[in-house]
């Protein structure tokens, strides 16, 4: 299975990206994990999907990377995702400057992270 990554910059992300990976396994609906800031500094972050229409659902799966072997994608809806630390207790905003979008992430396979519950129907 391929996942595409298809960003065009927006309002949510400054600057484009197009690029397939190949999946190993199944995508996960994400709500959180431990990456870095925009400093680069380690801490729990909310992730959300982000689109036209605001936030969506985000995912994560194993991806193979050519230059790390296997590593974790993180990614949204067509205009990327948006992160944001998680006691920052707001609500998804492209105003606020606690938040930031990427158009996805590609971290190591140690990244903790936590998956979105799953509804019954």
């Amino acid at each position: 299975m391929f996942v595409e990554v298809d960003v065009e910059a927006s309002s949510n992300c400054e600057f484009s990206l197009t690029r397939v990976y190949s999946a190993i396994g199944e995508p996960a609906p994400v709500i959180r994990a431990d990456i870095p800031d925009r400093r680069g500094n380690l801490g729990l972050h909310e992730i959300t999907g982000w689109s036209a229409n605001g936030p969506c659902q985000a995912y994560v799966v194993e991806v193979e990377d050519s230059g790390e072997g296997r590593a974790l994608l993180f990614y949204g809806g067509d205009d990327g995702i948006r992160l944001k630390p998680a006691d920052a207790l707001e609500e998804w905003s492209l105003d606020s400057d606690k938040q930031w979008g990427e158009p996805c992430l590609l971290l190591d396979m140690d990244t903790t992270f936590e998956i979105a519950q799953q509804v019954a129907e």
